[in-house]
């Protein structure tokens, strides 16, 4: 999830720039005064509480500001993140937006302030009033808006300077040069974010070897589920005891057992840039519950890789490794092969489905040569994320 907070002075320029980056970022855009009107319009119990202030000439509080805002977004939990615009105003409500984001399992990434001098926001307004016929764009009013701008605001940058995430951007500059300035800030933001890709297909796709190489390559956590549940079974655990029966005839593993292992397994990784996920999410309901695993740690899946291989493909590979005695206790005879890949059929095609109505997923030819294989999924991965190159 992508959360910025916009700044700038009046006529800076943030409308412009808002636009932009609702559009790129696919944003939820939140804006308190838009949020105030809907709430009244809607005629909700909030709604209703800030219209009896504001009739009295009172000023809305941050307590009914900060419900508002928390509802929009626990009610639009698949964005993509949510852009701030007017909030937080005060250095009190950065603390409050603060709080909201740990709340809600996410962060603010990153303060953009748009800076342009005050004299220059002045002009802009003044020649904005001759065609706009908006009653605030005259001089007295916009200078009594710079004065409250600089009052309450200056102290919410410092908040954000103190935690490293402000970013200055110059005002001045051409609006297209703003914009690329902008998207320099979020691109490096972006970057620190975990890579995480789930590699898709048959048993006998290739999924293990290119996991590997992949992971060793970006720096990743390996998560084969298969592998850490044979670790559980040849370990003697209660899990492994447990499980061993079904495990050893290539049966679907109750998720009650599969999931604290992954979690297990995520949370003791260390100094990792992601996770590559192969085997799991294995089921239409384990991909939801990664999707939960993840917004814990305030990250998300970021590529979907599918290997396509021809099912006869599949079945030679399969016999070959099942001779080779170099597989897992499933791969042991035709049949469990068999039911493995009639189970990935029915179980883990539908999770493919989800992932395409979501994501663009990267389809790989499965049936090249191993080097080109890799070079085809590094390109996919690294076409999203311009930092990897």
């Amino acid at each position: 999830m992508l959360n910025i907070a916009l700044f700038g002075p009046p006529g800076a320029g943030k409308g412009t720039q808002s636009a932009y980056l609702i559009e790129k970022y696919k944003l939820f855009y939140i804006s308190t005064g838009d949020l105030l009107r809907k709430e009244i319009s809607n005629e909700t119990d909030l709604g209703k509480k800030a219209k009896s202030i504001i009739a009295q000439g009172g000023l809305v509080s941050d307590e009914i500001i900060v419900q508002i805002i928390e509802n929009t977004i626990t009610e639009n939990p698949d964005s993509n993140g949510f852009l701030f615009d007017g909030f937080p105003r005060t250095y009190v409500q950065a603390y409050i937006l603060e709080g909201l984001m740990i709340k809600l399992n996410t962060t603010l990434n990153c303060l953009i302030s748009i800076e342009v001098d005050e004299e220059e926001s002045i002009k802009r307004l003044i020649e904005r009033g001759k065609t706009s016929n908006r009653s605030d764009d005259n001089d007295e009013v916009i200078r009594t808006r710079m004065r409250e701008y600089q009052e309450k605001t200056l102290p919410v940058l410092k908040f954000y300077q103190e935690r490293n995430i402000y970013h200055a951007i110059d005002g001045l500059k051409d609006i297209t040069e703003v914009t690329q300035l902008i998207k320099d800030v979020i691109t490096k933001e972006l970057s620190k974010k975990l890579l995480n890709i789930v590699l898709i297909g048959y048993p006998g796709s290739g999924r293990g070897t290119q996991g590997v190489l992949i992971a060793k390559k970006y720096g990743l956590e390996y998560i084969e589920t298969a592998k850490i549940l044979d670790e559980e079974v040849k370990k003697g655990s209660e899990i492994g005891k447990k499980m061993k029966e079904k495990f050893e005839h290539g049966e679907f593993i109750p998720d009650e057992f599969v999931v604290p292992l992954i979690e297990e397994k995520i949370k003791n990784a260390k100094n990792v840039k992601g996770f590559l996920f192969k085997g799991f999410p294995g089921t239409l309901v384990q991909s939801y519950i990664l999707d939960g695993i993840l917004k814990k740690h305030d990250s998300s899946i970021t590529k979907v890789i599918e290997l396509d291989v021809d099912p006869l493909e599949l079945m030679r590979r399969l016999e070959v490794r099942r001779k080779s005695n170099n597989g897992l206790p499933f791969d042991s005879d035709v049949e469990k092969i068999i039911k493995r890949l009639l189970e990935h059929r029915d179980k883990t095609i539908p999770v493919l489905k989800k992932y395409k109505s979501m994501y663009e997923v990267a389809v790989i030819n499965g049936e090249d040569t191993l080097e080109n294989v890799f070079d085809n999924v590094c390109k996919a991965i690294e076409s999203g994320n311009k930092n990897l190159r």
